[in-house]
């Protein structure tokens, strides 16, 4: 199979007018030229570039960090470590993007990726917490949760899946599961992913004309802009209520997905003390301007 840069030779053996030659040359080292940086200044506006340039640093940062998560991920299953990642967030907040970063070059027998569909009629008549217990993380293996038994903190009282009574019952159990779950020796990080509403709108709008996100859309993110202020309330009585010094919460500022990515990254790699975080190539400490502890007087999502 001939290359481009055949191609382009043997067009200019071919053609006899000097001009067109000229042109099929300036084409050749055009096309050689998009492989330096240099090229690319000069073959796009500035705009382009700026942009290009920050998609190729986000790509080689990301590529470093996984690196590391690898290492993490090593060091789990050497030291028989259990690790449950919990991601939550409005809908459209970038949770199961970010996921799919960290699990991608993971080796897939030692983490399991958990999102679990609404509750069968049996899972809905048994101990609300149950159905998650089996997926906790056994020794050596992480677990990411996409949505957790949050669900009840906000989205079943938002839509009235649940009742009163059974929201009130959760509230008080939550913080004692987990303390429960973290003197028995797994190690449990919760983030929230916290979006705009003008951020959660272009993303909704995105999904309706990109044909390959339509699957994303569901009834609830249908109702999702106009129940607002409803999760807002109840999103800032689970921050009160399950935020706790042995589990606390840690908000995402994820309005720009790649950002988040990377310093969600850095965060889970900054508090593990995995074996050879200390060689690292590349900073694992994470910008506290998107990635920071809740704090019950400063926290607000806009």
């Amino acid at each position: 199979m001939k290359t481009i840069f055949e191609d382009l030779e043997y067009l200019k053996q071919e053609l006899e007018d000097e001009k067109s030659k000229k042109v099929v040359e300036n084409l050749e080292n055009n096309l050689k030229k998009l492989k330096t940086k240099s090229g690319l200044t000069q073959l796009m506006n500035k705009k382009k570039i700026a942009k290009i340039t920050r998609n190729v640093i986000y790509e080689e940062e990301l590529k470093d960090l996984q690196v590391e998560l690898i290492k993490l991920q090593n060091w789990v299953y050497d030291n028989k470590k259990r690790v449950m990642i919990i991601f939550e967030g409005r809908d459209a907040a970038g949770k199961g993007g970010s996921i799919k970063r960290f699990t991608q070059y993971l080796n897939p027998r030692k983490f399991r990726v958990v999102a679990l569909q609404k509750p069968t009629e049996i899972e809905t008549g048994q101990f609300y917490f149950q159905r998650y217990f089996k997926h906790l993380p056994n020794e050596g293996e992480i677990t990411f949760f996409d949505r957790s038994w949050y669900n009840r903190a906000i989205v079943e009282p938002v839509f009235d899946f649940c009742t009163p009574d059974q929201y009130e019952k959760f509230m008080k159990q939550v913080p004692e599961i987990e303390h429960s779950l973290i003197d028995d020796g797994i190690i449990l990080i919760k983030f929230w992913f916290s979006i705009s509403k003008e951020t959660q709108q272009k993303r909704f709008k995105e999904r309706m004309t990109n044909p390959l996100k339509h699957w994303k859309l569901s009834p609830i993110d249908q109702k999702a802009q106009e129940m607002w202020d409803k999760v807002t309330h109840f999103k800032e009585e689970m921050f009160s209520r399950s935020h706790t010094g042995y589990a606390p919460w840690i908000i995402v500022n994820s309005n720009d997905k790649k950002r988040a990515r990377l310093e969600s990254i850095r965060y889970i790699l900054s508090k593990i003390p995995y074996e050879g975080r200390e060689d690292a190539s590349i900073n694992i400490h994470h910008d506290p301007d998107i990635v920071e502890r809740y704090h019950r007087r400063s926290h607000s999502e806009s």
